[in-house]
Order: structure tokens, then sequence, then C-alpha cells
């Protein structure tokens, strides 16, 4: 099982138009459907207010979506903890608290994460200036992260 972060998502959105490749669109709708593709209520919420067709998709499609629970939030305070971020102080160049919940509901569900966040070479002099591939590389952390394209070759899907 794999959660989609909503720049991944909003990546496959822009740049495979459902128009033009219906295949991998119906490819995807099938993983919904199987619970192998599902999102993080956060993530859902970030994709409905930037490209509200995307979401009205996923909803017809009956994606499930983990709401937040108890456990993710104290995994959340957890990764901010080891980030070393205090309170709402997020760094401008790294996680927000979107970031950090969806992570955390990743973590919580056991599942990878798919994210088209930017992948830092290497990691910062600054633990709050990690993005979300950084994190969840974390050994406190653990969770897998691909983009979509590496969720598209995982796959070995050929699409005609």
């Amino acid at each position: 099982m794999q959660t989609f972060d909503a720049s991944s998502i909003i990546y496959a959105w822009d740049n495979y138009p459902i128009r033009q490749f219906p295949g991998l669109w119906e490819w995807m709708a099938g993983q919904i459907t199987a619970k192998r593709l599902v999102m993080s209520g956060v993530a859902f919420d970030e994709v409905a207010n930037k490209i509200p067709e995307c979401a009205e998709w996923l909803r017809d499609c009956n994606i499930e979506l983990f709401e937040v629970t108890n456990g993710i939030v104290q995994e959340a305070l957890k990764i901010k903890r080891i980030l070393g971020i205090d309170g709402d102080s997020y760094h401008p160049k790294g996680v927000g608290e979107n970031d950090i919940f969806i992570v955390a509901t990743a973590s919580v569900y056991s599942v990878g994460l798919v994210s088209n966040e930017g992948r830092q070479q290497t990691l910062p002099d600054n633990p709050a200036k990690s993005k979300i591939p950084i994190v969840c590389s974390l050994h406190e952390v653990a969770v897998p992260c691909i983009n979509f394209i590496e969720f598209i070759k995982q796959s070995e899907v050929v699409f005609g």
C-alpha cells in the first residue's frame, strides 16, 4: 500500500492529463479501489484547495482517507522533536505542519509515501530545513518514499 502526498498527485494531474493518458488514470483508479493507493486527509485537503477537479476525481474513485488520530499526532510531535521544530517555528526551506502530518500518517499506518517534494542531495545543516524525502529517510521515521515516476516504474505496468 502507498499513500500519496499532495505534490505527487498534483504532479501526475498536471503532467499526465487524464484525457491524454486514460490508461494511467484507469489503472490508478483500480489501485484506489483495491486500497493499494490511499491518502491522508491532510494531503487530500491540500489537493482540494489547489486542484478541485483532481480532488473530485479522487472522491469519485472513493479514495480511502486516513484522518488525523491521536497516534498520528503523537508521531508528528516525535518527528518535530527530531527536526528541532519548536511550536509553529517551521523553517521556510523545510517541511511544514501538513508535511509532518502526512509523513506521520505514513509512519503510523506503515505504508510507503509517494511524494514529489524536492530531493535534497545531502542532509541540511539545520534538520528543520529537511524536505519530506529526508524526513522519511531518518532512522527514527523510516518511511519508504518515492516520487511519482518511481511509483510508475516500480509497478511495471505497461500503458498501451
